[in-house]
This record gives structure tokens, C-alpha cells and sequence, in this order.
């Protein structure tokens, strides 16, 4: 039979304390989480009509022209592939550009709290 494991509270190699979250990287994180919300609910209400509502609207869509056929066999064939195609680059684009407003923001952040800490 082995031994148990004991766990000690003070070990050799101690995990390091988080930084300090200033309020502005606070609000800066808020603002990022909420554009990313945002965004992934339009872009899955555009998929979901994309594959729900235009098949069950088919016979009133029917009339509806697009390349030279029905919106519905259009989108059926290939269309909803293609938007879904567009869904993910509008995704990655939009993020990119959030990621970098984000990195921004936490840059200009540590760099006022560096200078807070110089006043001092």
C-alpha cells in the first residue's frame, strides 16, 4: 500500500502573484469580452438564416433570382457555403483588429501605470 501524498502549504518553488489588473485594463478587457459577444451572436443569427430560414421560406423565396437561379437552389448549391466561408473571414478580420485595440489599450496601460510609479 503506498503512502498518501501530503500536501504542503509551503512549497520549494511558489507560484508567482498575478499582476496587478489596473482599472483601465479592466475596462479595456470589459469592452473587448462585449465587442466578441456581440459579434458571435450576429454573425451565428446571419448563419442561422442562412440555413434555416431561407430553405423554410423557399417557396415564397422561389421567385427571387440570384446568378441567374432561384435564391433557394442558389443557396442550397453553394451560397451557404460561400457565406459561411464569409462569416468566418468577417470573424477573423474583426478580431484581429479587436485583439490589437485590446493590446493597445494594456500597452498604454502599463505605460501609465510605469509612469504612476515614477511620480512616486
Amino acid at each position: 500500500m503506498a503512502a498518501p501524498h501530503r500536501t504542503h502549504r509551503h512549497t520549494i518553488n511558489p507560484l508567482p502573484d498575478p499582476p496587478p489588473v489596473t482599472e483601465a485594463m479592466a475596462r479595456a478587457h470589459a469592452r473587448y469580452w462585449r465587442f466578441n459577444l456581440v459579434l458571435i451572436v450576429v454573425l451565428m443569427l446571419i448563419g442561422f438564416v442562412v440555413s434555416f430560414v431561407v430553405p423554410l421560406s423557399a417557396r415564397t423565396l422561389g421567385a427571387v433570382r440570384f446568378a441567374g437561379f432561384s435564391l433557394p437552389f442558389y443557396m442550397g448549391a453553394q451560397g451557404a457555403i460561400l457565406s459561411y466561408l464569409l462569416l468566418i473571414v468577417v470573424y477573423i478580420v474583426l478580431m484581429q483588429r479587436a485583439d490589437a485595440a485590446l493590446q493597445r489599450a494594456l500597452e498604454a496601460g502599463a505605460q501609465d501605470d510605469l509612469a504612476g510609479r515614477a511620480d512616486r
